[in-house]
């Protein structure tokens, strides 16, 4: 009877390198056949762990199914920084290989040795990661008064984050650079504030901390729906604020969910969504190239660079996207076919909505309701604005919302 093949073990290390390691996993790297990690990983491993030695590839991710494949049957060990599950290489293996294939052997994150060293508890400071994604991803998580540790790609990130605070306002913030945590070489390399940072590049094995305080004049942006108009570029094509913040109570968003904002105008309810959680993802479709050019803005402006552009008409322009948790439909609603395709498109469970001003969609909306069922409202604003010396209510354009959720039992969709 064969035994099962040995686990790939995959061993936090620090910037204390063996020294620091427990024995458990000072034993794992001896014994092994191979040792994956990167160059600079690999170079604190002693001449004891004879295996071979094999330095990621660049770009990681795509390589991993291979590398598993070629080190199949030998004892393999995976080099990983700090903790392998905290932003690091333990997702990857334990989506290709399955949790049950690896023995984790973890060493304290780096975010566990910036908040020991400031004083923070871990659980109320914000992490921001810039591996791999761009700065604009920050500005997402900017409140006053609140703590980040923002996990920097290279010595170039600080920077980089002391540029991105000043342009968003918050430039008396104050910034730490935390160098070479856990080792001998650890230091608090600069420290001051993004309004006068000059420090030069340092280490590149860094982390920021980030004192959040916004500056005079800056516009406050808080955590919930309903930003203010002002937060964004726009045309006049915009879900205003309070009609913003009933639309995405309709939809719900919860993590890891996909939004179709199809009709995308400013983009302003993809952003939204995308701002919910760091996990919500969204592609917005809008026709207008100039249009999709300032959503793509919108989205870098508000920190949420990852949201997808798509440009064309719907409904063919959604053909290939991949399947949504819910769709609002906010333009475009009576172009042949658009309802029934997002209809089509979502899974049971999936939230339509669909926003208009004009008769002609909401007899449209109104026929669909009668179909599906779900919730028909009209959604009145009014602003108090000058009548002379006096002071009267300037009627908005009363909104007609249709939501509603796709019932479980595909026969529930159909045609009454």
């Amino acid at each position: 009877m064969s035994s099962a093949p040995a686990p790939v073990t995959v061993v936090g290390i620090g910037a204390d390198g063996w020294d620091g390691l427990p024995e458990a996993s000072r034993a794992a790297l001896r014994a092994a056949d191979a040792v994956i990690g990167g160059p600079r990983q690999l170079d604190l491993l002693p001449p004891e762990c004879a295996g071979q030695r094999v330095p990621w590839p660049s770009p990681l991710r795509p390589a991993v199914p291979g590398l598993l494949a070629a080190h199949a049957g030998r004892r393999l060990a995976v080099l990983a920084s700090g903790d392998p599950f905290f932003h690091g290489i333990g997702r990857a293996l334990a989506e290709e290989a399955g949790p049950e294939a690896l023995r984790v052997l973890p060493h304290p994150s780096s975010v566990s040795y910036a908040c020991a060293r400031l004083g923070w508890p871990v659980e109320d400071t914000a992490v921001v990661t810039l591996v791999g994604r761009p700065a604009a991803t920050l500005a997402a998580a900017l409140h006053h008064r609140r703590r980040l540790v923002v996990l920097s790609a290279g010595a170039a990130t600080p920077a980089e984050v002391a540029a991105l605070l000043r342009d968003r306002g918050f430039g008396p913030s104050r910034l730490r650079v935390l160098e070479q945590l856990g080792g001998p070489r650890e230091r608090v390399a600069a420290d001051g504030t993004a309004d006068g940072w000059a420090h030069p590049p340092g280490d590149p094995l860094n982390v920021v901390a980030v004192d959040c305080r916004r500056g005079a004049g800056a516009p406050r942006l808080g955590a919930v729906p309903g930003l203010p108009d002002e937060a964004y570029d726009h045309d006049g094509q915009l879900t205003k604020r309070h009609v913003r913040a009933a639309t995405l109570a309709a939809l719900a968003p919860a993590p890891g969910e996909l939004l179709w904002d199809v009709g995308g105008g400013s983009g302003s309810i993809a952003i939204e969504w995308m701002r919910a959680h760091p996990s919500c993802r969204a592609v917005a479709v809008e026709r207008d190239p100039v249009r999709a050019a300032r959503i793509t803005a919108n989205a870098d402006r508000l920190g949420v660079p990852a949201l997808r552009v798509a440009t064309g008409a719907a409904p063919a322009a959604l053909a290939g996207l991949p399947a949504p948790d819910a769709v609002f439909v906010g333009g475009g609603l009576t172009a042949p076919g658009l309802l029934d395709a997002c209809w089509d498109a979502l899974a049971a469970g999936g939230r339509l909505v669909a926003n208009t001003v004009t008769l002609e969609s909401e007899a449209l909306l109104a026929a669909h309701y009668r179909r599906r069922g779900g919730d028909l409202v009209r959604l009145a604003v009014a602003h108090a604005a000058p009548v002379g010396t006096f002071t009267g209510w300037r009627q908005a354009m009363p909104v007609t919302q249709w939501s509603v959720v796709k019932p479980a039992d595909p026969a529930g969709a159909e045609d009454l």
